[in-house]
């Protein structure tokens, strides 16, 4: 089986768990996997430490995103590509998994268009047209360079920093870059580990859920999960067989989540 996991950072702030990497070196002594990792909050804090405040806008959509000027941009890169990147592939390889650390600038694993303009919508509901700054629409994955390396027995780790058509990097979400690696690859299975149970509604976990059920659910899910969802929605549309959306912090959360004994589970 291949499969693609996305580490959402909160499941990175506080060191990866002992279950997550037993059960992951466990899971690549049967499946080909790619780990694709977030980390927003410490891009958030270092900038701020540099003096650098982050600004964040909302789509009319609901969506939360950060605003990504060229400053801000290179601070992304250099965090994400960096910092938490090296980080995690070092905390990898001291339990013995062959992890290799890229970036969407590497071998133009992602590509993106550089978004021209973005709407956000004020606290008072006004929608304002601003320049869409350094983010991006993902639009082409190399695939081949993460099969070459996963055919090798290495485990890819990626950043989501996509290089855009005029060589620039941009700032894309870490949860759609899953889904479009994912989507890519063909792969069997996408598991978002992130730090709650899975999507809740009205209080109440859903343990399962269709693409259509999803659509008509996404703007009551919250800022941060309608990402997910979405991103969810998007692999499905590529042809993955499912998609798991689970906490990162319990025993086996990757192989409970694919027998789903956890998490809220998207179908086509």
């Amino acid at each position: 089986m291949l499969i693609t996991v996305k580490l959402g950072g909160s499941t990175l702030r506080s060191g990866l768990s002992g279950d997550l990497v037993h059960d992951l070196e466990e899971r690549l002594t049967k499946d080909k996997t790619v780990l694709v990792h977030g980390g927003g909050k410490e891009v958030t804090d270092i900038a701020t430490a540099l003096n650098k405040p982050q600004k964040f806008i909302v789509s009319p959509g609901g969506f939360r995103s950060r605003y990504t000027d060229k400053g801000t941009a290179e601070i992304y890169t250099m965090v994400m590509s960096g910092k938490i990147n090296k980080q995690l592939v070092l905390a990898l390889q001291s339990h013995g998994i062959p992890a290799v650390g890229l970036s969407g600038l590497d071998g133009l694993l992602l590509q993106a268009e550089r978004k021209k303009n973005l709407i956000a919508v004020d606290e008072e509901g006004r929608k304002r047209v601003i320049d869409g700054g350094y983010t991006g629409r993902i639009c082409k994955v190399n695939a081949s360079l993460l099969t070459l390396l996963m055919n090798n027995g290495y485990l890819p780790v990626v950043a989501p920093v996509a290089v855009s058509e005029k060589f620039e990097p941009l700032n894309i979400d870490g949860d759609r870059a899953a889904s479009y690696i994912a989507g890519s690859l063909k792969a069997d299975r996408l598991v978002l580990l992130t730090d709650v149970e899975g999507v809740t509604l009205d209080g109440k976990l859903v343990r399962q859920m269709v693409m259509s059920q999803a659509k008509d659910k996404l703007r009551h899910a919250g800022p941060g999960m309608i990402t997910k969802i979405y991103a969810a929605m998007e692999a499905l549309d590529m042809g993955i067989g499912e998609v798991v959306v689970c906490s990162g912090f319990g025993k086996h959360p990757i192989s409970s989540a694919l027998v789903h004994e956890s998490g809220t589970v998207i179908l086509p």
